[in-house]
Order: C-alpha cells, then sequence, then structure tokens
C-alpha cells in the first residue's frame, strides 16, 4: 500500500523535473535574441548595407566586426537609425564591438564603405544581435510584484540563461579576435616572404650586371691598351 500512494508522487516528481528541464532549454533555444553572423567581400569602392528591424523600442543592438583580409585591414563603418539619424560613424577602422539602444521602431542600418582603396578587396567577418525579450533584471518594481511565484522562478532561470548565452557569446568574440590576429599574422608573412624573394632575385639580376659590365671594362682597357702599344 505504500507503494502504491508513493508511486504517483514519485511519477509527478519526474514529471516536474522533465518539464522544468524542457522549460529551461526552450527558454535558451527560443528568440531572447536574433543573431546574424555574416561574412562578406567588400569590392574596392563598394559600399555595402545590412539592415536589422527592431519592432519595439528600447531593444539592445549588438554590433561586432573584424577585416580579416585586403589592404591594411581596414574599412569605413557607418550605422544609421530608420530616420537615417547617424548612431555610429568610423574611418579605416580594422575592428570593433558596440552595443546601441534601439529607441525608434524601424530598419536600422550597418554600412561598410571601402572607397579609399584602388584595387584592393576586403573581407569582413560582422555580426547584429537583437535581444528580443525583456530580462527580470530589467523589469519595474510592479512588474516583480506581480511575478512572484512560479513566474519569478522562470525569471531567475531566464537571467541565469542569458548570463550564460553572454558568457558565451564573450567567448565567441574572442576566439574571432584571435582568430582576425592571426588571419593579419599569415598575412604580414607572406607580404614579407614575397618582398624578400622579389628583393634577392633583384639583388642577383644586379650583381649579374654588375659582374658583365666589369668583365666588359676590363676587356676594353686591355683590348685599348694593345692597340696603343702597336
Amino acid at each position: 500500500m505504500t507503494r502504491a500512494r508513493n508511486m504517483p508522487s514519485l511519477a509527478t516528481t519526474l514529471l516536474a523535473v522533465i518539464t522544468t528541464t524542457f522549460f529551461s532549454w526552450s527558454l535558451l533555444v527560443s528568440s531572447t535574441a536574433e543573431a546574424t553572423a555574416l561574412t562578406y567581400n567588400v569590392g574596392a569602392h563598394e559600399r555595402a548595407c545590412f539592415y536589422a528591424w527592431a519592432d519595439i523600442p528600447k531593444k539592445k543592438l549588438a554590433f561586432y566586426f573584424a577585416v580579416q583580409s585586403g589592404g591594411s585591414f581596414d574599412i569605413d563603418v557607418d550605422v544609421r537609425d530608420p530616420k537615417q539619424k547617424q548612431m555610429l560613424s568610423l574611418e579605416k577602422e580594422r575592428q570593433g564591438d558596440f552595443v546601441f539602444t534601439a529607441n525608434e521602431i524601424g530598419e536600422y542600418s550597418f554600412c561598410f564603405s571601402n572607397d579609399m582603396s584602388t584595387f584592393a578587396e576586403k573581407v569582413v567577418d560582422f555580426e547584429i544581435t537583437i535581444e528580443n525579450e525583456k530580462r527580470a533584471s530589467s523589469l519595474t518594481p510592479e512588474e516583480k510584484e506581480k511575478s512572484k511565484g512560479p513566474q519569478a522562478q522562470t525569471d531567475a532561470m531566464d537571467e541565469s540563461l542569458f548570463r550564460l548565452s553572454g558568457e558565451l557569446a564573450r567567448i565567441d568574440r574572442m576566439q574571432k579576435h584571435f582568430r582576425t590576429r592571426e588571419n593579419r599574422n599569415f598575412s604580414t608573412v607572406i607580404s614579407t616572404e614575397s618582398r624578400i624573394f622579389w628583393f634577392s632575385l633583384v639583388e642577383s639580376v644586379l650583381i649579374v650586371a654588375m659582374a658583365m659590365v666589369q668583365v666588359y671594362v676590363v676587356r676594353t682597357f686591355f683590348s685599348g691598351s694593345r692597340r696603343t702599344h702597336v
């Protein structure tokens, strides 16, 4: 009889654990933030623009970019809000990581300009992230008062998952930073190797040319001396 009475309690506990776990993963996978990560090849004299839509005000827009290859690894950046008000303007920047507050509803533009290059193309990695949902830490006292009980536990879990997502994003940004440095250093090594090769080639040609000139001068000198003696 004791087992029969404990079985529903055990089943209820297991069901609650499974439901909580599923709900936690659904929160993690759900659209707390929309992110777009792309790699784009910006041609010479090209201006490439990308857009993100904010459907409610006070959203957070995170913008990261890094020039992976091309020229001096720099590019011009221009960010504007839906009213075409300039939010960010950079010239000849290699990389950056910025966070904006979307005060206006509408389409935000993120543009890369390669006008300074005559023929060099730039490969740019960038990521645009939009935070969709209001987190528990950003709730007003009245909203926190209403969200007591199971809702408060859900909010705390949501906040923990959001912090975990932020730490993972930070690690991902750090990996991208090291990848960018590796690409730049590799490009510098290739450029130095090419310069050494061409410098050595020119030096060898000059040595051979100087040797031929010296032989010609010596032969001309002795030929002139013999003619004068006769």
